[in-house]
């Protein structure tokens, strides 16, 4: 079994990922290989909730240009985790 902390790369701070906090829906850049059931493990493990649904989806990399050249970032993959009604919230996204 994979480690959760290679899972789970990074959480997403946005304005529409601040606002999906209130429904209890967390946003997450994971790796590219993980699929839903370890994504779900990863978070339960880490932050001691439960997960009600996992959604993902695979992120295309922008194309980027300096002068002549052109470029392309990496392709990436987010997953947005909904927790369950009972569960507590992750103190992690509190203080943000």
């Amino acid at each position: 079994m994979r480690d959760p902390h290679d899972i789970l790369i990074k959480p997403i701070v946005t304005e529409a990922s601040m606002d999906n906090m209130a429904e209890k829906k967390y946003t997450f850049v994971v790796d590219k290989n993980s699929n839903k059931t370890e994504i779900k493990n990863a978070v339960e493990l880490i932050f001691g909730v439960k997960v009600d649904s996992v959604n993902t989806m695979n992120m295309l990399g922008k194309n980027k240009r300096m002068g002549v050249h052109v470029g392309k970032k990496a392709d990436w993959k987010k997953a947005i985790v909904t927790l369950t009604k009972e569960s507590k919230t992750i103190e992690f996204f509190e203080g943000i």
